[in-house]
Order: structure tokens, then sequence, then C-alpha cells
């Protein structure tokens, strides 16, 4: 009896065993045999437990070559040469940065060409003739800027449908040289046409209007050479100032021919009747997506109500009666701008242009992105600091750009900054008028090499100079970010650029997020998708 006892379990497990069989036995021999599925992801989660491994996206193995993403973490890499599927999922070195264990994680997305991409192969064999362009225009060009050579691409197919009187809505990526693009069919355009001068009061026959007075000090500074060469007067009204010296500014000898305004001051000096837009044949918004932003677009739709749009390019040609062309330029255009674009033209009057790269990461910038804690902000920056004025002593050259979200995180930054004797500017927004006058071209003619700005130095503003933009504030949109980028590696700049970015709350992990994966996929960035869809000739 002792011995039956433990053969009771082994009885037990014979019978299990032999019991499918006998079922196949009664079932007979051409039944099919019943299948087990079991879920793929059920499979996986045991081979990753079979494995020892954390249950993770697959990794890409670092393969010997160039790399377009290198991470603190190796197996996070990944190389030029491979391109993710628009479904497969993407390994982000910044996946957990949302957890506070992350801080002093890194990652950079690296260069993958050393020249902008609006140089490369541009059509029209590289010559400024080819366009249409007069030979007074060009001899001016040659004398205002011997260092322009060559068109951009997004200036060889800006400049000859201008030429032809079309409305133009040109969309490119920061520093391609959208600037000389619209002036210099500007300036054709004035040549052509008589100076109707029987107005008392300044009636300008060209208008650049800018969001800002920075921005309007530059957009002057590279019109009136030309303007000079060409016997063409240039001005500029800036913002910030009170009507007495508007009519100060406005009542110069001789009358101006173009002007390069604020919306502000325009508003104000349409309103006091000290200048009149019948005269007006060429009209620019230059970073149109910031003018029909809110915060401009009450200013600006009484300027385009003062303006008379061409319908088309016939109503052009009668220089007694002088209508509008319009210019719309920027690098951003994000969703929703095409419903307020169709206000000012009709579809059909309006080409549009755009740039492969816009939206887009730019292939010639390194841009690194650090997960840091808000009290190692400073640390960090001083020592990136402290190490380019040590490079600056070996010969290097090269400006900083240091970006802040606030005025007040400028003014602070600034005292630390001071305490540790490291020279620099400020500009920011809640500066007086005339102290903002004239701080950023000191620091482009380079009494300082650091700057210390809000996004007021981020959007059109000319940085050939700057070798290194800092995000010390991470910017809080993707568009914010595009233009702090793109004060680097501008067509004609002498250095390399670089971009160092500050991360440190969860919604700015969010948009690096967004960034590294449209790196990752060579995709433009989410969110900035516009309605314009004309490519520019396709870069090789």
């Amino acid at each position: 009896m002792a011995l039956a006892r433990p053969l009771r379990p082994l009885w037990l497990a014979v019978r299990l065993l032999l019991a499918p069989r006998r079922d196949l036995a009664v079932r007979g021999p051409d039944e099919p045999l019943p299948v087990v599925r079991i879920p793929r992801a059920l499979q996986r989660r045991q081979e990753q437990r079979q494995s020892g491994r954390p249950s993770s996206p697959r990794l890409v193995l670092a393969r010997p070559g160039p790399l377009l993403i290198s991470a603190r973490r190796p197996e996070l890499n990944q190389p030029a040469r491979l391109t993710l599927g628009r479904w497969e999922r993407a390994p982000l070195a910044s996946r957990g940065w949302k957890n506070r264990r992350s801080r002093r994680d890194y990652f950079s997305i690296e260069r993958a060409q050393q020249e902008a991409p609006s140089l490369r192969n541009p059509p029209c064999e590289g010559r400024f003739a080819a366009l249409g362009l007069e030979p007074r225009v060009l001899h001016a060009l040659q004398e205002a800027a011997p260092e322009v050579v060559r068109p951009t691409t997004v200036q060889s197919s800006t400049i000859p449908p201008l030429l032809r009187g079309r409305h133009i809505l040109c969309a490119a990526e920061t520093g391609s040289g959208k600037t000389l693009g619209y002036l210099l069919p500007l300036f054709q355009r004035l040549l052509g046409r008589p100076s109707l001068d029987s107005h008392s009061i300044p009636a300008p026959r060209g208008l650049v209007l800018v969001p800002s007075r920075e921005l309007a000090e530059q957009v002057r500074a590279v019109a009136q050479p030309l303007g000079i060469s060409l016997g063409l007067q240039v001005r500029e009204l800036g913002g910030g100032h009170g009507m007495s010296r508007i009519r100060l500014q406005l009542s110069k000898q001789p009358p101006v021919d173009v002007l390069v305004a604020t919306p502000g001051a325009l508003w104000k000096a349409l309103k006091g009747q000290l200048i009149s837009l019948k005269q007006l044949s060429y009209l620019v918004l230059d970073e149109a997506d910031t003018l029909l932003d809110e915060s401009f677009l009450e200013l600006v739709d009484y300027i385009l109500e003062k303006s008379h749009i061409a319908e088309s390019p016939a109503d052009l040609k009668d220089p007694f009666n002088p209508k509008t062309q319009l210019v719309l330029v920027g690098a951003t255009f994000p969703e929703g701008v095409g419903q307020l674009l169709s206000k000012l033209a009709s579809p059909d009057s309006l080409t549009t242009i755009t740039s492969s790269k816009l939206h887009r990461i730019m292939p010639h910038v390194r841009q690194t992105f650090m997960r840091l804690k808000g009290a190692e902000k400073v640390t960090e920056l001083v020592q990136i600091l402290k190490q380019h004025d040590r490079s600056q002593r070996t010969g290097l050259l090269g400006t900083v750009l240091v970006f802040c979200n606030s005025s007040s995180t400028v003014n602070w930054l600034g005292y630390i900054l001071d305490d540790h004797k490291i020279q620099h500017l400020r500009l920011q927004g809640q500066m007086p008028a005339s102290m903002r006058a004239g701080i950023f071209q000191c620091f482009q003619e380079g009494s300082r090499d650091i700057l210390l700005c809000t996004d007021i130095a981020s959007r059109g503003l000319d940085s050939t100079h700057v070798e290194l933009v800092v995000n010390y504030d991470f910017p809080l949109t993707l568009q914010d970010y595009i233009h702090r980028a793109g004060r680097v590696g501008r067509v004609g700049s002498e250095v390399p650029g670089t971009v160092i970015s500050f991360v440190t709350h969860p919604w700015d992990v969010s948009l690096v997020q967004k960034i590294e994966l449209a790196a990752r996929r060579r995709r433009s960035l989410p969110g900035l998708g516009s309605s314009v869809r004309e490519p520019l000739p396709q870069q090789i």
C-alpha cells in the first residue's frame, strides 16, 4: 500500500499525456488538428524575458561611417545612411527625458553637409544677368555687395516672376537670400516708373513692411547702398516713437522712394495723414507669418486697405495709375495662414514658391540638446561662454547669441555674466527705443562677441558672423526654434554653425521629441505644414 501512493501522480501524468492520442484515434486520421495561436505581443514579451532585456523599442545599431544622430548612449545612434520608414518606430534618445533621472543626458543632430542648401546647384548657371535684371541694377549690386557673385536657389526662382509682375509668396528656409530676392526687382520696377511728385506729403513708391525695428534697420542697411547707386532714396520708419518723431523722420528731404517701416509706426503716420500710399506700386510683407499674426493683423489690414493691390499683372502696366504688386516672404508658414492669404490676393494671381528644406532641420548646422535641471543651466552656460572665449583668443572667428524667453531673464542673466567678467550686450523688447537702436548693429560690427536676447533677434536678422546659438530657455514653439536656429549657417556665413539647447521642462521635452523624430525620419516638423505646395527646383 505504501508503494502505490508514489505511483499515483506518475499514473496521472501518463494518463494526461496519452489523452490527446486517444482523442486523435477517436477523431480519425483525416480530420484537421486543432491550431493554437499565440499572440505576437506575448511571444515578444517571452523572448525579452528569456533574454533578460527590458521591454523597449528596437534599437538601431551603430554602423561604421558618419552619423545622423549621436547620443550619449551609443546604441541610440543613427547612421547617416539609414532612413527610418514612415511607420517604423524610432528609438528616440529623448524618450525618457520627462523623468528627472534623465538629467545630464544629451544627443546631437550632426552636420550632414558643409554648404547651405540654398547654394547647392542653383539654376541659370549661377548668373544674375540670366534672371532678367537690367545692367544698371547689376552694376548697383556689384558696387553695394561685391561678395554676392551668384544667385541662390531662392533668388533664381523668385526674381523672374517678380519682374513679370506676378504676386509672389516665397516660403524658404532662413538665410537663403530672400531679402535681395525681392529688393532687386523692386528697384528695377521703380527705375522704369516716373515719380509723380504731386503730393504735399511723402508718397513712397515701394514699401517693405517688417515686424521689428531691428529688422527694419537691417533691411534699410541692405537697400540703401543699392538705392544710392541707382539714385533712389531709401528711408526707415521705426516704431517706439511719438508723432513728433515720426513727423520729423518723414519731413526729411528729398522725398522717399522706398520706405522700410514697422506696422505700428506706419499706422500712426497714415492716421495722422503724414504719408500717402496712393503712388505705391510695390509692397513687401517680410516675415509675413508674423505680420499676419493676431498681434499685427489689425494694423496690417488697415495698411492693405490704403494700398491698391493689383488684380492681375496687366493692372501694373499703367504708370500714371499705379497699382501695387504684392510680395510675401517668410521662413515659416504654419497651418491656417493660407486662409489669411486668400484675403490679400486671389489664388490665380498668387505664385507660390517654396523650398525643399522649408520647415525642416537644417542639414548643415549641428544641433545639440542637453537635458538639465533649471539650477544647472547657469553653470553650463558660463562654461560654454568661457570655452568660446578661449577659442576666440586662438584666432577662431564667430560670435554667440544666447536666447531667453523673457526680458527679465535677459536682465538677470546679464548680471550673472557681469559677475563672471564676461563682456556682452543685451537686447530685449522692454528696452526704450533709444536704447535698443543700434544694439544689434554694434553686435554685428564686433564690439561684443556675446548677445543676450529674446526672440526679438530671432526673425529675419542677418547674422553671418554668428558661430553659436545657445537656447538658454528652450523656445515655446517649433516656429521659434526654426528662427533661432536660422541665425547660424546663413548664406555668406564665414564660420560653421552650431546650436546648443538646454531642455528643462516637460513641455520642452515634448518639442524636442518632435524635432528628433523629424530629424530621424528626414521629414518636416509636425504642425507646420502649410497650403504652399509648389516646390523650388529639386536639389541634388
